[in-house]
């Protein structure tokens, strides 16, 4: 298994470069790293006492490294659920904060673990993945990885703006399709057909 670090750096290496996206609703990021984040930080990287966008072009993959272990992996407890599910559940985390824990919740209680769905790691969360790997240890990496997907499909369904992030021009499967299934045995990745049937309803 790879370290947490490692993890980390695939999601910066995954994430790439300064984007400044205006149908991105979480703003312009670098390496991943919103300048939302940068602000409630308080990264003032050029020490001119306010943290904006020349902050953000200046952060390096390092320093995105170490934000995303010290306030998407430790900080929400991530190291605390099963080892099968933290790689799949700290990506998810950082492009959705807590609302990767909420898939999870809703995950958990469809299986029958009576949950409330507040994002936070809690006793009572920690509690329901273990025993739910312990029911399902073969299975339950790959469910939250299929539910992570279909997330992003719903809101490609009720935001037209977000659909070009799940399904590519030509029809084909987006960044946060390609994103999910990273994380999803291969044996249940959608084929082509079934994404584009999937998505069919979009044009």
């Amino acid at each position: 298994m790879h370290s947490v670090r490692h993890i980390a750096s695939q999601i910066v290496a995954r994430e790439g470069g300064f984007v400044d996206d205006p149908d991105d609703p979480g703003g312009a990021t670098k390496h991943g790293v919103t300048i939302g984040t940068l602000k409630r930080l308080g990264l003032d990287l050029n020490g001119d006492g306010l943290v904006g966008l020349p902050d953000l072009h200046l952060l390096n993959a390092d320093q995105a490294v170490d934000i995303f272990l010290t306030h998407y992996f430790t900080a929400p407890g991530i190291g605390a659920v099963p080892a099968p599910l933290q790689a799949s559940l700290f990506d998810m985390y950082v492009n959705a904060g807590r609302n990767a824990v909420m898939i999870l919740q809703r995950l958990l209680g469809d299986m029958g673990f009576g949950l409330g769905q507040d994002g936070v790691i809690g006793a009572k969360t920690i509690a329901a993945c273990q025993a739910a790997q312990t029911r399902a240890p073969d299975h339950l990496a790959d469910a939250y990885g299929i539910a992570r997907r279909n997330y992003y499909y719903r809101l490609g369904d009720r935001r037209p703006k977000s659909r070009k992030y799940a399904r590519r021009l030509d029809g084909g499967k987006g960044g946060w399709i390609t994103r999910a299934e990273e994380f999803i045995s291969q044996r249940f990745h959608l084929t082509e057909a079934e994404h584009r049937e999937r998505t069919a309803a979009w044009d």
